[in-house]
């Protein structure tokens, strides 16, 4: 049975999915269109394999859900305002500089 999740946790589970350079990928990939896992690992260069064990991380977060094309599986977006949420979150923060972390990040293990 599907539960809609506290707002804490929504929160927690979308900093998760986001929390990888390659879960990123995927989902802005699907930003674009839904998907096949193997033309996903092909695009992102990632083994099938890998990007199994992140579509699976996706999907426990709620962020992407599988749709069943005849043999296939095709992936997308679970709602089309997590398209929109990463646009936002993409431009939120216009300026980052690479060769700094956060203060904390090796203490806290963040960054």
């Amino acid at each position: 049975m599907l539960t809609v999740a506290p707002d804490i946790e929504v929160l927690a589970r979308f900093g998760r999915a986001l929390a990888d350079p390659i879960r990123c990928r995927i989902l802005l990939a699907l930003r674009e269109a839904p998907a096949y896992p193997a033309d996903l690992a092909d695009a992102l260069g990632v083994s099938r394999t890998r990007l199994s064990n992140h579509l699976a991380c996706l999907r426990d977060c709620g962020l992407v859900v599988t749709v069943p094309d005849g043999r296939r599986t095709r992936y997308e977006l679970a709602d089309e305002r997590l398209g929109h949420a990463l646009d936002d979150l993409r431009t939120a923060v216009v300026a980052v500089e690479t060769d700094r972390v956060c203060a904390d990040a090796d203490e806290k293990g963040c960054c």
